[in-house]
């Protein structure tokens, strides 16, 4: 366990894509570029199945408030919401704690 660990903040973003989601992997590689520029912005982690899950962490709610209301990601939240996403849920949480085995 890490002894100089600070709570932070992780928004996970799980969804469903339409059939035709032609130009989402552009957008999603903009949005991660765009989002390690924000403050308070410590890392991400992303899957994509059936189901896509992607998780954001930040320091702050303040920082994810921020981020959520940051111009081009507001353009990609509605062409997601138009063209590419039949379903979505975000999730907001504290981590309070964790934890890891092995090597990266």
């Amino acid at each position: 366990m890490k002894t100089n660990f600070k709570p932070y903040y992780a928004v996970i973003f799980t969804s469903t894509l339409h059939d035709n989601h032609e130009g989402y992997s552009e957008m999603a590689e903009k949005m991660e570029n765009l989002a390690k520029q924000q403050k308070g912005y410590l890392g991400m982690d992303s899957a994509r199945n059936d189901v896509g899950i992607t998780i954001s962490y930040w320091d702050s709610l303040e920082a994810i408030k921020t981020w959520k209301q940051q111009g081009e990601h507001i353009q990609a939240q509605l062409k997601g919401r138009q063209e590419w996403y039949p379903w979505y849920n975000v999730r907001v949480c504290k981590v309070e704690r964790e934890y890891e085995f092995g090597e990266k």
